[in-house]
């Protein structure tokens, strides 16, 4: 029997090493999850350049964890061993702050974070929080699964709970990691769906994504081509850019909602005019829980959503990473064991 599982793991800020680990066994509420694929997601950099607030080294990253349970702690008796799961961004709550008392689990003042506060999925193995955890259609493989249950479930749970109607035109700026899953989730839920991005190049992908409307904003503004539409009931925004953000709010009809997923360095910039006339709103959506993680997974079983991958061995993380990071990925890495 093993006793070692490889692992990827930043030793400091921007520096990967790949390491054998002692097998643990999980405590009491925990599973070991013997890892089948892992995303490869932005917000990995928060991890990698040591940003994210009291983040410590060495720490393994990964947050969208597709695997089997290999052996279950005491008191776990949801689960069995050689259940198929995942663990996504939130992978566990505190129970006792004020967000947790009040329902509001992804606003835990002391979240469990796989990749963050907890070792993640770049590796054989991990150790996860039972009530975290979600369950895997058969229908889905694990490569294709393990990218929505992170960029699936943050563009799934933003525009299902953004209070719009069948017909609502919503526009979906960005077609990259996040973008690509929002425009197909965006057209199953009966949208009327525009895609915002820059360049010619984008516009048969989106159409084969389902966007009924293309708008290059590198040709024209987007803001005064939504209006010539009609003005966007909701504009979500997946690119990290404030400044992009920014310029779309004036797209927007009365009462549009700016949905913000994509979490940029720099301020939004936007005109109270707007806001104040009009009654426009900026919103947001962080994530989700595990049960948010498999209503994701059912809808895209049931309307045939996918990410796009790129999925590579375990031992090219590091390559991975910077693929991602550079913008070149088409459109998700996933890092797969056993390759």
């Amino acid at each position: 029997m093993d006793t070692t599982y490889k692992a990827i793991e930043v030793t400091s800020p921007g520096r990967f090493t790949a390491v054998d680990r002692l097998l643990k066994e999980p405590a009491p509420g925990q599973v070991r999850i013997r890892v089948e694929a892992c995303g490869v997601c932005h917000s990995d950099l928060a991890t990698v350049s040591g940003q994210f607030p009291g983040v410590t080294f060495p720490r393994v990253p990964g947050h969208e964890i597709i695997g089997r349970i290999e052996v279950i702690g005491e008191g776990v008796t949801k689960w069995r061993v050689g259940q198929r799961v995942g663990v996504g961004f939130f992978g566990g709550e505190d129970g006792t702050c004020e967000p947790c008392r009040r329902g509001d689990f992804v606003n835990c003042k002391s979240p469990i974070i796989p990749g963050v506060t907890v070792d993640g999925g770049y590796a054989e193995m991990m150790i996860a929080e039972a009530r975290a955890i979600a369950l895997i259609p058969d229908e889905l493989g694990s490569a294709e699964a393990a990218p929505l249950l992170c960029a699936g479930v943050t563009t799934f749970n933003c525009l299902r709970n953004a209070g719009l109607r069948p017909g609502d035109l919503v526009a979906i700026q960005g077609i990259g990691g996040l973008g690509h899953l929002a425009v197909q989730f965006a057209r199953h839920m009966g949208f009327k769906t525009v895609a915002l991005a820059r360049g010619a190049d984008k516009e048969e992908l989106a159409k084969q994504l389902g966007a009924h409307v293309y708008i290059d904003s590198a040709k024209e503004n987007a803001a005064a081509a939504l209006q010539r539409l009609g003005g966007a009931d909701a504009i979500l925004t997946t690119a990290p850019n404030g400044r992009a953000m920014g310029e779309v709010v004036g797209g927007l009809k009365e009462h549009g909602r700016l949905l913000v997923v994509g979490v940029a360095p720099d301020p939004i910039g936007v005109s109270t005019i707007p806001i104040v006339f009009g009654g426009r709103v900026i919103s947001r959506s962080l994530s989700g829980t595990s049960i948010d993680e498999e209503d994701t997974l059912a809808f895209s079983v049931l309307q045939g959503v996918r990410p796009m991958i790129e999925p590579v061995p375990l031992a090219e993380a590091p390559a991975a990473y910077e693929r991602m990071i550079s913008g070149k990925a088409r459109f998700r890495m996933v890092l797969v064991t056993g390759q």
